[in-house]
């Protein structure tokens, strides 16, 4: 058989705008990634005519800062301890293992490690995306039953803030911590 026959070539092996797709596989932080993006997307419209009809933006509103304590009672309460701690200890696996790769501080080494910078929002990503995804989609939940509207925007921000603050810290602190706990005083010298 020749090259290129008796096969299937996607765009008949013509190269082109349509490439072939290998192992894709559904995973958790797929779907609930892409769920929270649907769930913002939805909410947009929404927002748009809230704008329109109101002649402000929610998020940088007075109404925004007097219900800010609405969320911290009634039924969403429990998410404003749940994420933190969640967020705190995948900071703290996070903060293991960058002691064990000898890797510097988290935030340290975002703010002064340039050319590590990359490397380190993509681990932190990785480690909290599921999380700060579901932070998303649980903001826009719990806005809906306390004030039967939403807004993506305080969604961006609430749920955010909620994860990504506890993460960077713990994991920061938990790298010195784990530094400064597994130095072992040095011999005494034989001089």
């Amino acid at each position: 058989m020749r090259e290129g026959e008796g096969r299937h070539e996607p765009n008949g092996g013509q190269g082109g705008p349509f490439h072939e797709v290998k192992d894709v596989k559904l995973r958790r932080e797929n779907i609930v990634t892409a769920l929270a993006l649907i769930v913002i997307a939805a909410t947009i419209p929404f927002a748009i005519m809230d704008t329109i009809e109101t002649g402000r933006v929610y998020l940088f509103s007075r109404e925004f800062l007097e219900e800010l304590p609405q969320r911290f009672t009634g039924p969403g309460r429990l998410r404003f301890i749940l994420q933190p701690v969640l967020a705190i200890l995948l900071g703290m696996r996070g903060g293991l293992a960058d002691a064990r790769a000898g890797n510097p501080p988290y935030l340290f080494g975002l703010i002064f490690h340039a050319g590590r910078r990359r490397e380190l929002m993509q681990s932190g990503v990785a480690a909290i995306s599921t999380l700060l995804a579901m932070g998303i989609i649980l903001d826009v939940v719990f806005q809906w039953v306390l004030y039967r509207s939403v807004h993506p925007g305080a969604a961006l921000v609430v749920g955010p803030i909620l994860i990504c603050i506890p993460y960077s810290v713990s994991r920061a602190l938990t790298n010195r911590l784990a530094r400064l706990l597994g130095k072992k005083p040095a011999p005494p010298s034989t001089k």
